[in-house]
């Protein structure tokens, strides 16, 4: 059985247990488990757990499945596995939603939103937030199984999911073939849990909003299954904006105000009322000048002054690039003490290894630094707590998944990453399902994701499609701002909020 029945058969626990019970779901002998030699021979049975969650109305008794969903060819063969664990409340009404999350890279597992944000456990970055070298595991008690069932998802070659073989796998890693096996995983699922009546939602962060779309329509397409909605987290929604050439005015004036925001960060001095004047700046002044000839005199040095003052960047550097910011940020914006700032969260500095460099030869302080401690922490987890043992190590970030990644159907490995486009896809989505919703939730202070270039997106749909149907929410922090305790409870109340108005508009039908 591709997915375990976790619902229908699972040890007998009173909701007021604390103690986990943990099993191994039985399997029975049959040709997937013949062709499962290899590496996919080191995944275990599905283990199954009952636990009890403190929330904010009290204890919500549930059941973890941790395992595996099988995937074939063509021919019948089996090709690939893929790692879920999934959470659903014990006594849930049949019209409990059931959301399906997966993070992006491409080459990311979900252990970042699954220890980071949703699930029941949380891992927790020290005294300073910042700190990967002595994590701690705790209850979340701003899980969303508050409110929703949990599938998280491994796509293959991130967590424990892989193909049979290398060859195999290739066929797995490109914007269509990619949300098709997703799409076909969450079919096996709905249909061995018997979670068709449950209305079906979608998370996903970084690409994984840009896949969270791509899934939505492969499920529509493919599996005549639609979706309730979607949320991405910090997305990649259109490829032209944000790989687009940096040296295009509008690309820099929607990079602008996640820049202002962060060096208001890094003053203790955030104030929302200078980032909507710099979104205003951005779009006007700043934009039109880059557009024009090169200022000159008196005109130049106040718009370098200026641009220099809203986001801390000497205005030597401002100059020489003509107002362009680009990656000068990284380098410069705190020039003074020779520190770096991470493109994930532009408001975090760390000491710069390289400081007789002028290009930054740096790991990223937050890619590479404390969130690196997701892959262990969950490998821990899945083993001690869910009871899914494997000698295979977790792969949290998967560089050979992204390097492979195919982006269109003209062209392979990133030549055509700029046509990458989501856009349609949720046009198609608010015109076909009239109950569809999207919530797009940003940190202001991420540069790998600049929040203006959402916004410009969201602006740009027809206001028949979008109105009180698609909402851009904004919070203090990098591209995963839900490591700041505050705007991760900010982000699960607005999540809780986008989950009830569905239940709102049905009532007022």
């Amino acid at each position: 059985m591709p997915a375990s029945s976790q619902e229908n058969a699972r040890p007998d626990v009173g909701a007021d247990s604390h103690n986990a019970i943990t099993r191994q779901s039985p399997k029975p002998s049959s040709p997937e488990d013949d062709a499962a030699s290899g590496i996919l021979g080191h995944l275990p049975a599905d283990s199954v757990t009952n636990r009890v969650l403190k929330i904010r109305t009290g204890e919500l008794a549930y059941t973890a499945t941790a395992g595996t969903i099988s995937l074939f060819g063509q021919d019948g063969t089996l090709s690939a596995k893929l790692f879920y664990t999934a959470y659903v409340a014990r006594d849930r009404q049949p019209d409990r939603p059931l959301t399906f999350a997966f993070n992006g890279g491409p080459g990311a597992a979900s252990a970042y939103l699954h220890l980071g944000l949703a699930g029941p456990r949380i891992l927790v970055f020290g005294p300073n937030g910042r700190d990967g070298t002595n994590p701690t595991l705790i209850d979340n008690p701003d899980s969303w199984l508050e409110f929703t069932d949990l599938v998280l998802i491994d796509p293959v070659g991130t967590g424990w999911s892989r193909a049979t073989s290398d060859s195999v796998a290739s066929g797995f890693y490109g914007v269509d073939k990619d949300a098709q096996s997703i799409a076909k995983a969450i079919a096996l699922y709905v249909t061995y849990n018997e979670r068709a009546a449950s209305p079906k939602y979608l998370l996903g962060e970084s690409y994984g909003g840009f896949r969270a779309a791509k899934v939505a329509s492969a499920l529509k397409d493919g599996q005549g299954m639609l979706v309730s909605g979607i949320i991405m987290l910090s997305p990649l929604i259109e490829g032209q904006l944000l790989f687009g050439e940096r040296q295009y005015p509008l690309w820099a004036a929607l990079q602008l105000p996640s820049l202002v925001a962060a060096e208001l960060e890094r003053r203790n001095a955030f104030k929302l009322k200078v980032i909507e004047d710099a979104e205003r700046f951005a779009m006007t002044e700043y934009l039109v000048t880059l557009a024009g000839p090169e200022p000159s005199g008196n005109k130049a040095k106040a718009f370098y002054a200026r641009i220099s003052q809203l986001t801390g960047i000497p205005e030597a550097v401002v100059s020489r690039t003509r107002g362009f910011l680009g990656d000068a940020y990284i380098k410069h914006s705190r020039s003074d003490e020779f520190e770096v700032v991470s493109p994930y969260d532009a408001s975090f500095a760390v000491a710069d290894p390289y400081p007789e460099s002028d290009a930054n030869q740096s790991n990223d302080p937050v890619l590479d630094g404390f969130t690196r401690a997701y892959g262990a922490a969950f490998a821990s987890y899945a083993r001690n707590e869910l009871g899914f043992k494997t000698e295979m190590t977790y792969t949290l970030l998967a560089n050979d998944v992204n390097d492979r990644w195919e982006w269109g159907r003209r062209g392979k490995n990133g030549g055509t990453r700029t046509q990458a486009s989501a856009t349609s896809d949720i046009r198609d989505l608010l015109s076909l399902i009239p109950s569809f919703r999207l919530m797009v939730a940003q940190g202001y202070s991420d540069a790998i994701t600049p929040y203006g270039m959402n916004k410009y997106v969201i602006d740009h749909l027809p206001s028949t499609l979008a109105a009180g149907r698609v909402d851009l929410k904004l919070y203090r922090g990098g591209h995963m701002f839900y490591t700041r305790p505050s705007s991760r409870q900010a982000l699960s109340a607005d999540a809780r909020d986008f989950f009830a108005a569905r239940s709102e508009n049905i009532q007022g039908e």
